[in-house]
């Protein structure tokens, strides 16, 4: 996969706090990160993402950024960080790292000149504006993370803009001089060697320059993350605070500066708001954007259903056919996916592959994010164990990120489950993780992991589910997902039951005809197809060829 090697890619997210901790201090690192990328390899993944590793004074664990082109001392050096892309571009893996341009920390040196004054060069590298006339905040704009979306500043008596924790400012990206600084630190990582970007939050990058107050929302019920109720955010509509216009020059000017460099690199950007899907489809629509985005509609609280993973493969599909979607059941936002879409089957295995299964088929490049070829469910945590400034502001409704951000499990039964020799690390292992470290799943042919190399092996040969089009079908039970992939010269039924009880499914008469019985890939978990019925097991799966 020389070029275009992130259309239908699998990419491995790695969270480097909690992956492996080589010095002792109870924080993962790069060198425990490169110590890992044997077993990384292994899966079958074609690169991996890094959430930030960048020197942070740590308020937001690294995506409050204070040095775009340095390693934070806790992580490790540079030269930690090229020994890390030297290993794994020996190892045939890609290296994506997360670049935050909407906004730093206000350690930053940017912002310390910024607040000094009205007048000086970098004044306007961020969101200024004065109070009301009462004193209040220039708009009602509310904060992810609580409270509103301004932070008063007695340096200069205005406001400055903040869509998360009050020590992360916004940067001003309308202001061009502010996107070619942005645009310098990555060239140091393109330079350097990396394959692309994560673009954080990127749709909060650019604003209404009018300011003007968000509509009330009539459903302030959140349709993301794991929050069931209503948080001032989410009691707005966001119509003036992201996905502004004017963003688009600023995309271009990210595609051409990938562009210019050899070897195909990309750009992923992250969508949240009320529109994110349609924000995906068009931030890629064109070969002068991004390649590609995904959005939280998989990575939501909603059980599984064909019709909600159709209706979001659908929808983006009809907004733009050029454009490339990417997608995640998990990551470091939001509750681990056995236990969000699992409820009461959350440690069972088989729900485990058929998930990672169903995510790597359907149509996009994919994200798998660390821990889930294990299955692991969500840690539970004490309060006092909290670290997540959100999850702080939320509790108890909800314990936040950290319960998907605790250590990974490399050795059961070993203190802190092998991931670190320190005597306490930054957030404890889940007892429930141990159990399913990853050398009890090494000793175990049908674990998850085993399945996990098994299927991503497999898939390296099945160009239809890489880059082919991808068509639904109706099925009687709403628990029952059917696509076909379409590539020139393979096509391939795609089926997965999403239950705990064996499903009979009736094929539609438009493909009947067409299918071969012997399975392509074979699984514990495999379907079986006779006089038009797909007889699938708790979980099951089935991979049927077609014939023209």
């Amino acid at each position: 996969m020389t070029q275009k090697w992130w259309r239908g890619a699998v990419i491995y997210q790695i969270y480097p706090r909690s992956f492996y901790d080589s010095t002792g201090n109870g924080i993962g690192d790069l060198p425990g990160i490169t110590e890992k990328l044997d077993y990384i390899a292994a899966l079958g993944v074609d690169g991996i993402w890094l959430s930030p590793f960048f020197t942070s004074p740590m308020k937001d664990y690294g995506y409050d950024v204070a040095d775009y082109c340095d390693v934070d001392p806790l992580f490790g050096t540079l030269d930690d960080f090229r020994a890390l892309l030297d290993k794994a571009h020996g190892l045939g893996l890609k290296i994506i790292i997360d670049q935050v341009m909407s906004h730093t920390s206000d350690q930053h040196p940017w912002f310390a000149e910024s607040r000094l004054n009205r007048h000086n060069p970098k004044a306007d590298w961020y969101v200024w504006a004065d109070p009301r006339p009462d004193g209040n905040p220039p708009n009602n704009w509310q904060s992810i993370f609580g409270g509103p979306s301004w932070e008063f500043d007695m340096h200069r008596g205005q406001y400055y803009l903040r869509n998360f924790l009050k020590e992360q400012p916004d940067l001003n990206l309308g202001n061009p001089v502010v996107q070619d600084a942005i645009l310098e630190a990555s060239s140091f990582w393109l330079d350097m060697g990396v394959d692309g970007f994560r673009l954080d939050a990127l749709n909060l990058g650019i604003h209404d320059p009018e300011l003007r107050d968000n509509p009330v929302n009539p459903d302030p019920t959140p349709a993301f993350f794991n929050i069931d109720f209503p948080t001032p955010y989410t009691m707005q509509r966001h119509v003036y605070d992201m996905s502004h216009p004017d963003m688009y020059p600023f995309l271009r000017k990210i595609r051409a500066l990938l562009d210019r460099y050899e070897g195909d690199r990309m750009s992923v950007a992250e969508i949240g708001g009320d529109e994110c899907i349609a924000t995906c489809a068009a931030y890629t629509k064109t070969d002068d954007l991004l390649h590609t985005a995904y959005n939280f509609t998989l990575l939501s609280g909603k059980t599984p259903s064909a019709s909600y993973i159709r209706s979001a493969v659908e929808e983006i599909r009809s907004m733009s056919d050029t454009s490339w979607p990417s997608w995640a059941l998990s990551n470091h936002d939001v509750v681990r996916v056995a236990t969000r879409w699992g409820g009461a089957q959350r440690d069972n295995p088989d729900l485990t592959k058929m998930l990672i299964a169903m995510l790597t088929s359907i149509y996009g490049t994919t994200f798998l994010y660390q821990g889930d070829e294990l299955g692991l469910p969500e840690a539970e945590l004490e309060h006092k164990d909290l670290q997540d400034p959100w999850g702080l502001y939320l509790y108890p409704k909800w314990q936040g990120r950290d319960g998907c951000r605790t250590p990974m499990p490399w050795v059961g039964g070993a203190p802190h489950a092998g991931f670190s020799q320190a005597d306490t690390t930054w957030l404890p292992v889940d007892p429930r993780h141990d159990l399913l470290a990853a050398d009890r799943q090494e000793k175990d042919p049908s674990s998850a992991l085993h399945f996990t190399r098994a299927f991503l092996g497999w898939r390296k040969s099945c160009p239809a589910l890489i880059t082919g089009n991808i068509t639904f079908h109706d099925a009687d039970d709403d628990k029952i997902l059917l696509f076909t992939r379409d590539a020139p010269d393979q096509s391939v039924l795609c089926a997965y039951n999403m239950s705990e009880n064996a499903k009979d499914v009736t094929i539609p008469q438009s493909i009947d005809g067409k299918i071969g019985a012997e399975s392509l890939f074979e699984s514990n978990l495999s379907g079986r197809y006779q006089d038009e019925i797909l007889s699938l097991p708790p979980f099951g799966i089935a991979f049927l060829p077609l014939t023209s």
